[in-house]
């Protein structure tokens, strides 16, 4: 990030964003690894040239939320896979439960009413 203009280095057109490009450019032709230019943008213009959010207090919660999100959608995609399992069990519907010798007199009755 460009630390005066608060945006991407690719995106700022300023002085200062050229002397930030002119450094991590130095960094690279020294062969310095990302870890070591990254801790080199840090000691020469502070964390704000990294553009990450502190990991405490309330900027963890950028750090955390994501996993909280991911977690929270493979708890409910399992519990959904559940119930399908469940649902589509093997040996089809139940059967229907025995009619009383009432009900069958009855259900026969109707039906004659029919023929």
């Amino acid at each position: 990030m460009c630390v005066t203009c608060k945006i991407p280095l690719n995106l700022a057109q300023s002085p200062q964003a050229d002397r930030e490009r002119a450094f991590i450019r130095d960094l690279i032709a020294q062969g310095r690894s990302q870890a070591q230019i990254k801790s080199a943008l840090v000691d020469q213009y502070g964390p704000t040239a990294l553009a990450l959010p502190k990991a405490s207090g309330f900027d963890l919660a950028a750090y955390l939320v994501p996993y909280g999100a991911v977690l929270l959608l493979v708890a409910g995609l399992l519990a959904v896979l559940a119930r399908w399992r469940r649902r589509a069990a093997p040996g089809g519907p139940s059967p229907a439960p025995a009619l009383s010798e009432a009900d069958a007199a009855e259900l026969d009755a109707d039906l004659a009413r029919f023929d």
